[in-house]
């Protein structure tokens, strides 16, 4: 009999492989998309998108974004206690909880969509208008009626750490967004006539498609494996746990996680309501080329931050069930090696890329979107931010999973304040400096971010007697792997040129240079027993077994 494949049990190694992999498969998606789109809509249709979708984002994290890790946490919990009835008792609780939230704030951005583009746009003029703003928050708002219950499903499934089905469901949540995206914008324009707003809005739609697509396939996955779900492991005098609880419990887990990603979009928010403001009024940018690099730090840039967020997201989410376990089992060994793991695994796989993509950014800005004046420069540094957002992002979950919810939000709260009260002094500092004011905003947001990174990361060793001797020490050695590589490619350039003016050229240029980079880079890691140290010994014959099972 033929097995199903997507429903195997995964280990925390094979797990963050196949969610990674899931991931950084739908963000290349996210990524190639952008060239065909940013020539439909153009810079100004970019910060309109960037505008609807920061807002989207914070709402989101409002209605879901701690749903599914906080089921991932809960479903793990009682599957390891063998309380098997009341973790089904969970999921349809948080489908309750998560459709209540999502039909609320549904309403809140239909209701309060003007307020909201009114604090966006304040009274700058001459990009786009308050109405525009104003329906396509309106637009991106239906996808709310869908995600968080979508989200209840993946943490469900995850919390059991049947990673593949999620993973699955995101690849095709990404491909119908993607394709309402180009195809919708386009045939608005070209076929129909519309303008840049109606296209802009059919292109935001397709997050509420792609994610009513992702549900369908995943309540499906659920029906046809009930009984791999039903599966009980030992038979246990289940104690009997009130429906008041498990709703208590399930806000309780997920409040902390809600947080974060809110805190995570007051970054977003705050540069939402002051790039455009600062760059026209203290450092006197016309309002076209203040919206432009505003597109680029909201919409443009941040694609590629998301491919090395993708790899923490990956190794969050295997993590989670994981390290769940051994606290429930006061394994206190086992935590601290798994969160050494975690973080090396992270390091090991983000550093090397982020440099390699700051050294290449005007190939890949000119690839994907053409000549610009701003373009490589933001995402040269911009970049780095996404290797510290998933650092950050991490270390915060781990302490999210100790319970210790406190340092949560005070590690949280830091940073975000940090951001508030650097941006526009940082502005003027770097344009007092001659360097771009930009660089600013983006400052500030690496400095906020490494303060809240460096709050948890301290807790971890003085609170919880984590050691991270084994980390600093793979550390060492991926930094110094990551530098020859750039040191070599620097030295390639002199025979193969960084960049050319030929769009499609740049192809060619990125391709070799990553190429050549991942190959100097895995045989340093592979000579200097870095590979086995970060991932173990068995990880080669892992990978064997996740390529090529049948």
């Amino acid at each position: 009999m033929k097995k199903d494949l997507t429903m195997k049990k995964s280990t925390f190694v094979t797990g963050a492989f196949i969610t990674t992999l899931g991931i950084v498969i739908s963000k290349i998606l996210g990524i190639l998309y952008v060239i065909p789109f940013h020539a439909i809509i153009g810079e100004t249709g970019g910060a309109l998108y960037g505008y609807a979708y920061t807002i989207y984002l914070l709402f989101m994290s409002l209605s879901s974004a701690g749903i599914p890790l906080a089921i991932s946490r809960i479903v793990s919990e009682y599957q390891a206690l063998g309380y098997y009835n009341t973790k089904k008792r969970v999921f349809i609780l948080g489908k309750r909880i998560a459709l209540v939230l999502g039909i609320i704030c549904f309403l809140i951005i239909t209701i309060f969509a003007p307020s909201l583009a009114k604090a966006v746009l304040g009274n700058v003029t001459g990009g786009n208008s308050l109405e525009d703003v104003t329906l396509v928050i309106r637009v991106i708002g239906t996808a709310i009626l869908v995600v968080p219950v979508l989200s209840v499903y993946r943490g469900y499934f995850e919390g059991h750490r049947f990673m593949s089905a999620p993973s699955i469901s995101q690849v095709l949540e990404q491909i119908v967004r993607v394709l309402i995206i180009i195809f919708g914008s386009l045939m608005a324009i070209k076929t129909f006539n519309l303008d840049l707003t109606t296209a802009v809005g059919v292109a935001l739609f397709g997050a509420t498609a792609g994610a009513l697509v992702a549900y369908l396939y995943l309540v499906y996955k659920k029906l046809k494996n009930n009984r791999k779900f039903n599966e009980r492991i030992r038979p246990v005098n289940e104690p009997i746990v009130t429906d008041k609880a498990i709703i208590r419990k399930i806000v309780y887990y997920a409040i902390p996680f809600i947080m974060i990603d809110v805190f995570k979009t007051a970054y977003n928010y705050i540069d939402m309501t002051t790039v455009v403001k600062g760059l026209v009024n203290s450092v006197h940018y016309s309002a076209v080329d203040a919206e432009t690099i505003y597109s680029m730090l909201s919409t443009w840039a941040n694609k590629f931050n998301m491919i090395v967020l993708a790899i923490s997201t990956g190794v969050i989410v295997s993590l989670i069930p994981n390290v769940t376990e051994s606290v429930v089992k006061k394994q206190e060994k086992e935590v601290n090696n798994k969160v050494n793991q975690a973080l090396s695994v992270l390091l090991f796989l983000t550093i090397p890329m982020t440099l390699g993509i700051s050294f290449l950014s005007k190939a890949i800005w000119t690839l994907f979107y053409g000549d610009s004046v701003f373009g490589p420069s933001v995402l040269s540094y911009y970049i780095f931010l996404g290797l510290i957002i998933g650092l950050f992002t991490c270390v915060i979950t781990i302490i999210q999973v100790l319970k210790d919810y406190k340092v949560v939000f005070i590690s949280l709260i830091s940073g975000v304040l940090l951001k508030l009260l650097l941006n526009h002094n940082l502005l003027i500092a770097f344009s007092n400096m001659n360097l771009p004011p930009y660089y600013g905003f983006i400052t500030a947001s690496i400095l906020g971010y490494l303060l809240s990174f460096v709050i948890c990361m301290v807790v971890l060793q003085k609170k919880y007697k984590i050691k991270f001797e084994y980390l600093v020490k793979n550390l060492v050695d991926i930094t110094c792997g990551s530098l020859i590589m750039i040191l070599l490619l620097s030295v390639i350039k002199f025979v193969i040129p960084v960049y050319s003016t030929f769009r499609l050229n740049n192809l060619v240029i990125i391709l070799v240079y990553a190429v050549i980079g991942a190959i100097i880079y895995f045989v340093y890691a592979y000579f200097t027993g870095l590979t086995k140290k970060v991932f173990g010994k068995d990880i080669i014959m892992v990978l064997k077994r996740v390529l090529t099972k049948k």
